[in-house]
């Protein structure tokens, strides 16, 4: 007897066999015990996870003589011939070698006829989106005004290519990618069936591979088997198969999370030494640090689709880098795989990504940067106020935070609230954000009440959109309330103000209007002009 794959003899022949699409088999069982039973339906979805095989199995459990439950028997003449392709009233037509108007027109035409032994002839066409504009335009009319005794089932890959028109005369069911979990289950079920002995790391090795194909699964446990006999190692795997060990990935990421751009170097000579894709690796590196930032931000399980050894160390790495470096990290990844697109040096290109990837820890982020500014501000207020306040100090002098507290809370900062004007915050304004103050020099003052302060947009083009920021209004407020010692609301009205002077250097009449009130903002100077 001839030799029979894997990927047919382990195909679902119930509705009970078929994984991961319970949503559509339940659905199609409660359609036949009620007898509602459309007269097409469209399966759309990835490769490999049993679009056909329900179609076939749907078109056994209608036509079936003995099934009482309404799923098929696979005992009675009618199933027996549906399983083996050999049954007159069940035709299987492959759409991207039959899709000529030809071919649809025979098609309604032995339509016509009542099926031969069984309730109704069923056609299944595969791949339907391969049919040409002309053969969906003659099927239109067959498929809004079928025969009683006729169904249509057609399968894709890709239901955006099958016109709308075809779609709105059909029950659509979208398949989803069979989880990793369910594969290596029924792997398991296989290997413990055949006799083959693996372990439960190598059948994740080839479940992922998978990329959510139970039939791909099924055809690469058969290749790596027909090469090893029926003891596989890990290691027979990933030679045949060409996949890149998790445990590099892993050692990839920790190098980098680490800053060892020594390790990264040997990696990818290793990677390259061992013949591996290096735009492969490429894409499951970045797969890798996007699973390292979802382990931060979620606790769903089911969004990391892998074992539980491996979401440990994922979870654990992903804790030692922060959720910072991991976005920097994974956002310098993505921008630079164009570059190793098109190169044709991929590996020096994957070198210098790793090396940059390593550099990032010592590079400062946003928040960090304005930290580090905000305490070197306090030092310097320190450092240059009057004799008898506070010690000058040096700036790496960690005492001189806390202390300008100290001053604060004891209120040698300003006078008492009902003397303090705008003026006076102004000034306190200027030594916690002058690149504000000076923006609020061109403003002008309303009115000032216990809890409100109304001012009015200056002339400056440049920063009268400036409090139209949130985080600048937010800014204001907070400063407000700390200088008055009460929570104030800043409320923006019309005002009546002239022009603002600039003032003049030698220079800045020659630019533009616009560049010296940014010059006037930041008190900025004209030095000197370089010709053109």
């Amino acid at each position: 007897m001839s030799y029979e794959v894997m990927a047919r003899k382990w195909r679902p022949q119930i509705f009970e066999d078929v994984i991961g699409q319970e949503h559509i088999t339940q659905t199609l069982v409660n359609a036949i015990r009620s007898d509602r039973m459309a007269h097409a339906y469209l399966f759309s979805g990835p490769r490999g996870v049993g679009k056909t095989s329900i179609a076939r199995i749907l078109a056994k459990a209608i036509n079936c003589e003995e099934g009482g439950a309404k799923t098929p028997c696979n005992r009675c003449r009618s199933c027996k011939e549906i399983t083996g392709g050999a049954s007159i009233d069940v035709q299987e037509i492959d759409g991207a070698s039959n899709r000529g108007i030809d071919e649809i027109r025979d098609l309604r035409e032995s339509i016509k006829y009542m099926p031969a032994s069984s309730k109704f002839r069923i056609y299944i066409i595969d791949e339907v989106h391969m049919l040409t504009k002309e053969a969906f335009n003659a099927l239109l009319k067959t498929l809004e005004e079928p025969p009683a005794h006729v169904k249509f089932f057609f399968a894709t890959t890709e239901p955006h290519k099958v016109p709308v028109t075809i779609i709105s005369r059909c029950q659509r069911f979208d398949f989803k990618r069979i989880p990793l979990a369910k594969i290596l289950k029924q792997l398991e079920k296989i290997t413990a069936d055949e006799g083959i002995k693996i372990s439960k790391s190598g059948l994740t090795l080839i479940a992922r591979e998978a990329e959510g194909s139970m039939r791909d699964a099924e055809s690469l446990l058969d290749q790596v088997v027909s090469f090893t006999g029926t003891e596989v190692k890990d290691s027979d795997i990933t030679d045949i198969l060409g996949i890149i060990d998790r445990e590099l990935l892993f050692d990839t990421s920790l190098a980098i999370i680490e800053n060892r751009p020594n390790r990264c170097i040997e990696i990818v000579e290793k990677i390259y030494n061992y013949g591996y894709d290096i735009k492969t690796f490429y894409r499951d590196l970045m797969d890798q640090f996007r699973n390292l930032l979802v382990s931060l931000i979620v606790s769903q399980d089911d969004l990391l689709d892998m074992i539980e050894t491996d979401k440990e160390e994922i979870l654990r790495q992903a804790r030692m880098a922060g959720e910072e470096r991991l976005r920097q990290s994974l956002n310098l990844i993505i921008t630079r795989e164009e570059d190793l697109r098109y190169t044709s040096h991929p590996k020096l290109v994957l070198e210098i990504i790793m090396i940059r990837l390593c550099r990032l820890g010592e590079m400062l982020s946003f928040n960090d940067l304005i930290s580090k500014i905000e305490a070197l501000e306090k030092r310097l207020l320190v450092s240059s106020s009057p004799a008898g306040q506070s010690p000058a100090g040096q700036l790496s002098d960690p005492g001189l935070t806390w202390m300008i507290e100290e001053n604060k809370m004891k209120g040698q900062e300003t006078p008492s609230d009902k003397s303090r004007t705008w003026d006076d915050f102004l000034s306190y304004l200027s030594s916690k954000n002058r690149a504000m103050a000076n923006v609020l020099k061109d403003w002008a003052v309303e009115t000032v009440s216990d809890e409100t302060i109304e001012i009015a947009k200056g002339k400056n083009s440049f920063s009268s959109a400036y409090l139209d920021d949130p985080q600048s209004m937010e800014r204001l407020t907070s400063y407000c309330r700390d200088f008055f010692n009460r929570k104030m609301k800043i409320k923006i009205v019309a005002g009546k103000q002239g022009n603002v002077k600039i003032e003049e250097s030698p220079h800045s009449m020659k630019l533009p209007p616009a560049v010296q009130e940014v010059l006037q903002i930041f008190e900025g100077k004209v030095k000197e002009e370089i010709p053109d």
